[in-house]
């Protein structure tokens, strides 16, 4: 059996160990990263295809003789054309809620950084502003006190609900979207932990960012194409919000035309919120675990049962 891997190199930099999956196969090929034009060579003859962020169309697997297995090294496969897999008889696998303990940590180092702007007090004390201050205390922006906030939460899954007994051991009142919508748009701060879909593509846009609480935070560890970025940014640059923190955006690597770039109210982190080793190592023993079941005929983590 030989597996493709097709963007490797996020998952394992060379901090980590390939050897579960290479004890599974005859041939392992790991590439750093594939880009479009080269999918289909690479693919190539593999009957095991694993990818997190490739599109993996119906062409693709079409030309694929020996493919009969695909693995996502994410919970997201909005990537692969999951009719044309079931249609072709191929199996899709995902890594779900692997990185649930990272990603709510994460957004709330986001909401802090949004509330206190430590790198921004930091950056001023080691310019010398302290050094130089009259005063024993100063502040460059204003310091935000979360207890008695109220948090909205779009996406009540693992993620969404980890999130929320962090926001409540802080103080803060939580509002779930699914459950009260008026009252999660109208929070302090509104938190996204939804998946991406055809139906919520662009969801927070002028029409939903209108309805928020006039100097409100918004947070996207989600997905970037939830978020329609010029909307957003029109917000941030008139005040309408107060601020916005996300992991991630709508074309990744950031493309330098991005609206986002640039806002100093806007705190942009390079999709980081799932890449503590700990979890790296999971996504790499479940692609194992996954694939295991699949030879014994099992439908471990199967995204849709053929």
């Amino acid at each position: 059996m030989k597996i493709v891997l097709l963007d490797g190199h996020t998952i394992n930099p060379g901090d980590l160990s390939w050897a579960k999956l290479e004890a599974l196969c005859d041939e392992f090929v790991v590439y750093e990263r594939t880009p479009a034009d080269l999918l289909e060579e690479r693919i190539g003859d593999c009957d095991v295809l694993m990818t997190s962020k490739c599109f993996i169309t119906r062409q693709l697997m079409e030309h694929a003789p020996n493919l009969k297995y695909i693995g996502s090294t994410a919970t997201g496969y909005n990537n692969i054309d999951i009719a044309a897999a079931r249609d072709l008889g191929i199996a899709v696998t995902n890594i779900p809620a692997y990185s649930t303990e990272s990603v709510a940590q994460h957004t709330i180092a986001l909401l802090l950084e949004l509330t206190n702007r430590v790198g921004l007090h930091d950056a001023s004390v080691q310019a010398g502003d302290w050094c130089r201050c009259e005063h024993f205390s100063y502040w460059k922006s204003p310091v935000v006190l979360l207890a008695g906030k109220s948090l909205g939460i779009v996406g009540y899954g693992s993620i969404g609900r980890r999130v929320a007994s962090i926001a409540e051991a802080l103080g803060m009142t939580v509002n779930v979207y699914s459950r009260d919508r008026e009252a999660a748009i109208r929070s302090d701060v509104v938190s996204l932990h939804c998946p991406l879909t055809e139906e919520n593509a662009g969801m927070i846009d002028a029409g939903f960012i209108e309805q928020m609480k006039p100097g409100a935070f918004l947070i996207n560890t989600a997905r970037g194409g939830l978020v329609d970025e010029e909307a957003l940014a029109s917000a941030l640059r008139s005040g309408r919000l107060a601020g916005a923190a996300v992991d991630v955006l709508s074309r990744e690597p950031a493309s330098e035309d991005n609206p986002l770039l640039g806002l100093p109210n806007c705190i942009i982190t390079p999709h980081i919120a799932w890449v503590p080793v700990e979890m790296r190592q999971k996504i790499i023993d479940v692609l194992a675990e996954n694939l295991i079941d699949f030879n014994k005929g099992g439908t471990l983590n199967r995204v849709e049962k053929l």
